[in-house]
Order: structure tokens, then sequence, then C-alpha cells
């Protein structure tokens, strides 16, 4: 059964782990619209040339160019027997204007899934991530914690937290997440689509959660 899916979920919920799995077990293609930008840009394509003119800007690239180029992906040969919509639609204009282009297409979503955490246990997750200066190996002061704090297991270097792991920008991202998506949990509940999968426990649980949603 082809499975069209859009993958919803806050900053640090694991989408992209959990996207990278499906796509091998699925044979689908991940489909991120800053992939889709980057390719059009150095493609130079007409569309590539209109969001290069934003993004030289420091501009947010509008919502008729970004569909544009999703759509001009979803045509490609891979997502015949479906694909993985990860970062799209942000918004339920670009839902609804993803619905078109599906249906002109004489196609629709078969499943969206959110991947849901609670706000403590993600600032937990992402507050704790520290990487080291020298090899840029990543750890984590209560999952994965080195055995010396502060230092590098692997070459003894300085671990220190980035600028984006920090608390203040963290509860700003999830902020935004909350004002753009939940409108979006809304409509796509509205549409029968919507299915929630817990975003707690080990990698492999959260994957057979979504799985059986997909099945």
């Amino acid at each position: 059964m082809k499975k069209n899916l859009v993958l919803l979920g806050p900053p640090g919920a694991g989408k992209g782990t959990q996207a990278k799995m499906l796509v091998e077990k699925y044979a689908i293609p991940q489909i991120s619209t800053g992939d889709i930008l980057r390719k059009a840009v150095a493609a130079g394509t007409e569309l590539g040339k209109e969001a290069k003119k934003f993004m030289d800007a420091g501009g947010l690239v509008p919502d008729d160019v970004v569909i544009g180029l999703v759509r001009e992906r979803l045509k490609e040969s891979d997502c015949k027997d479906g694909y993985i919509l990860d970062g799209f639609p942000r918004t339920v204009n670009q839902a609804k204007s993803l619905d078109d282009i599906l249906t002109k297409m004489g196609d629709g979503l078969t499943h969206v899934v959110s991947i849901e955490v609670d706000e403590d246990d993600l600032l937990t997750r992402l507050t704790g991530r520290r990487t080291c200066r020298e090899c840029s190996a990543m750890y984590h002061i209560t999952f994965e914690a080195p055995k010396k704090s502060g230092v590098c297991d692997k070459c003894g270097g300085e671990l220190y937290q980035r600028d984006d792991d920090k608390e203040e920008t963290i509860k700003s991202r999830l902020k935004v997440y909350k004002q753009q998506t939940e409108p979006l949990i809304t409509y796509y509940r509205g549409t029968g689509l919507l299915k929630t999968v817990p975003g707690t426990g080990g990698i492999k649980d959260i994957f057979s959660s979504i799985t059986k949603v997909l099945e």
C-alpha cells in the first residue's frame, strides 16, 4: 500500500532519526523543503532563481515558491510508491495548498503522524547536549555522559553547549512550533488523517509505534 506521509513533531522529538528509518523500511524518499530549496538553487531552475532572491536578502521564501518546488519534487519517479514530507507543511495555508496539488495529481496523503513529547522532556533532551570543540563528538549529560565531566572521551577536547542548545533558544523554537503547528494538528485531526504516537522511550520503541500506525 502506498504511503504518502506527513511527519510532525517539535524540535528534539527525533523526527529526523525516525524519517531515516522509515526511508529504509519502506524504500520511499524523505522530502525536506530545505533540501529541495538548496537543490533548486544549485540547479538554477526558474523556481530556484526565485527562491535565491529571497534567501540572499535573508528573507523567508514565500509560500507559492515553496509549494511550487514541492509540487515539482512530488512528480519525480522515486515518489511513485510514496514519500515522507518532513518540515512541510508548516502552516494550515500550506496544508490546504498541498491538498490542492495532490488532488490535481489524482493523489492524496495517506497518513499524518505527530510525534508527541512533553515540553519538559524536550528541554532535558536538548539542553543536555554537549559538543566537543576539537572533534565535534556529541554527548548528553543525562543520556550519554562523557567519562570525565566537560572532557571528550575521544580526543580530550573541551565540551561546550552550542547556542542553539541553550534553554532560551529552545524555548523560543518550541513557542514558534506551537504557534505554527498546533493549528496544523487541529486541521489534520479534522480530516481524519492524524495519528499521534508518544515520542518517549527508545528510538526502536517509537519506530515500532509509527510503523503500527502506518500498517
